[in-house]
């Protein structure tokens, strides 16, 4: 019989938060991409993908222009050329999203373990719908955060802790699975334990956090009721 974590951690109820480029699906590659053709308009010289993917994956799109292009860009412009270079990794990506592997068996143990699910991302809606209608995970989370619910993106702890408060649970009982350094370092802020995910960056570059408890090539490499057990340590204990 497969054991409850509701209510058991102090009260509070476990949840998991995913990041969702990177982590539902393996898609870094094709913002990467998109924002490396957009900013050929504009003559950025020294920007790659692999660029891109280490200093900004998973801010909002208006902060990835802010920090390539002008920290002084208008709203209404960063709105403008964020869509745009949207459109452009939509066109990129729909015939290749799929999910991660081993995803959607860990979804599914996770609601036989009663566990709150969240999505903490950067993206924006129309490409969160986008990603969820192709995974087929649409009625999947209870919560999902995206930039524009919060004041300030990853690598801030807004959006995560957005995410706990809408499933009513206590940051210290969330884990977080991120691919973006940003992104787990806005864990880290949040008071969460993080689940890093290779996509984006190599384990090597999340070596320097404290608050990561295992790092995974994909889903097929964990364990539900191994990552509740390990909620209720007061330290973060890796799962090797």
């Amino acid at each position: 019989m497969q054991q409850s974590y509701t209510g058991m951690l102090n009260n509070n109820k476990p949840a998991f938060i995913f990041d969702m480029d990177g982590v539902l699906t393996d898609n870094m590659r094709f913002h990467a991409d998109s924002w490396v053709e957009l900013f050929k308009d504009f003559g950025l010289q020294g920007l790659d993908a692999e660029r891109y993917l280490v200093e900004t994956a998973g801010m909002k799109g208006h902060d990835v222009l802010r920090y390539f292009l002008d920290p002084n860009i208008s709203e209404a412009e960063a709105a403008r050329l964020t869509e745009l270079k949207d459109f452009l990794y939509r066109v990129k990506s729909r015939d290749l999203i799929k999910p991660m592997p081993g995803l959607r068996d860990f979804l599914d143990a996770a609601d036989v373990h009663e566990i709150r699910l969240a999505i903490g991302t950067g993206a924006g809606p129309r490409n969160i719908d986008y990603v969820l209608d192709l995974l087929n995970l649409t009625d999947t989370f209870q919560a999902i955060v995206n930039p524009f619910h919060v004041l300030q993106g990853k690598p801030h702890p807004d959006i995560f802790l957005r995410a706990a408060e809408l499933l009513d649970t206590d940051p210290s009982a969330c884990i977080v699975f991120e691919d973006a350094l940003p992104g787990v370092e806005a864990a880290r802020r949040a008071g969460m334990k993080c689940v890093a995910v290779t996509t984006t960056n190599s384990a090597e570059a999340f070596s320097d956090f404290d608050h990561i408890v295992k790092i995974i090539d994909d889903f097929t490499e964990l364990s539900v009721d191994a990552l509740c057990r390990n909620l209720y340590t007061k330290q973060p204990v890796t799962l090797l």
